[in-house]
């Protein structure tokens, strides 16, 4: 084990890949550049990512912030990077779902898992391109194949539906005056319609919900990515939102290795909670990742029959992932 001088000094090494730009990689980007626990902030992409670090480059932050274009700077982008997030790939537009994404934002990420692989072997790895579902387990083969799999290292980003859930709870249960960061709902499941299932049963402060309520935060919770595609028409899928969300995920994993205590959140892992070989749970982080996988809990009917309508949508939707690195 390194000494903790050592680790605070290498702590918040980070890569976020653009590849290609849109809003919410430029937004996660500049958002972690603020973050005071990020002190090397790598930005590459395929294009433009010359003009979005020297526009990063301009805050008022501790970290530096360096740039890489190119296939062929990749791997310098991640030498010595110990959190890489990846918001890669093309975003949604109405009538598209998450799954219509594949074709193109499979491909992306399996080239910069190979980098992973390569360069930084043992970094922690936020992957945030969608449809997560799929692209989770394409990393995880990508990773076995070049034999640095590590699944506590692993993670998909699922706190948006998270972020989307404490949000929404509010405003059915009337709670004057409740800041949204208070609430604590859990999200479990996965990253896509269905999959994504809120436990409202299990929310903090408890509070109870008529089957109405219920239903009506289920679906908004579960269809909120679409909410926003619809609401931008046709400019864009939610960008804002989902880069809060990334560097509020992103800021959790180093304080986990930073060696924080109880650092408890949502994600898409490699998991024994089902009989899925992925699943988002509850998870504790630190120093490596994932340190500890919470089960359930206790489940209501209305839960338990969500459950099973994610885990047969899931099964799918990893399978497609496998599929598309051992064909």
């Amino acid at each position: 084990m390194q000494p903790t001088s050592q680790v605070n000094q290498r702590i918040a090494r980070l890569a976020a890949h653009l590849n290609p730009p849109n809003l919410q990689t430029e937004e996660t980007s500049g958002l972690m550049r603020e973050n005071c626990r990020a002190k090397v902030l790598h930005l590459y992409d395929v294009v433009n990512s010359p003009g979005v670090t020297a526009d990063i480059s301009h805050m008022d932050t501790g970290a530096v912030v360096r740039g890489f274009l190119g296939q062929q700077q990749l791997e310098d982008a991640l030498t010595g990077m110990d959190l890489v997030i990846i918001p890669a790939g093309v975003p949604r537009k109405p009538g598209m779902t998450r799954d219509d994404l594949f074709n193109i934002n499979a491909g992306i990420v399996k080239t910069l898992c190979e980098g992973i692989a390569k360069c930084c072997p043992k970094a922690i790895v936020n992957l945030i391109s969608n449809p997560v579902n799929s692209t989770v387990p394409i990393a995880a083969e990508v990773f076995k194949k070049a034999g640095t799999y590590d699944p506590n290292r692993l993670l998909g980003v699922t706190m948006l539906d998270v972020v989307r859930a404490n949000t929404f709870w509010i405003q059915p249960a009337e709670v004057l005056g409740l800041d949204p960061r208070e609430v604590d709902v859990p999200v479990v499941g996965g990253h896509a319609g269905v999959t994504i299932l809120p436990l409202l049963s299990q929310v903090k402060p408890p509070c109870s919900f008529t089957p109405k309520e219920i239903d009506f935060l289920t679906d908004r919770i579960q269809n909120g990515g679409t909410e926003v595609v619809e609401a931008k028409a046709g400019t864009g899928s939610a960008t804002l939102s989902m880069a809060y969300a990334a560097v509020k995920f992103a800021d959790a994993c180093l304080r986990g290795l930073r060696g924080d205590a109880n650092i408890v959140e949502c994600a898409y892992v490699a998991s024994q909670v089902t009989e899925l070989p992925f699943f988002a749970s509850k998870v504790r982080l630190g120093r490596y990742g994932v340190e500890e996988i919470y089960p359930l809990g206790p489940l209501n009917e209305y839960e338990r029959a969500g459950l099973e309508k994610a885990k047969k949508e899931l099964a799918g939707s990893i399978q497609k992932g496998v599929t598309f690195i051992r064909k």
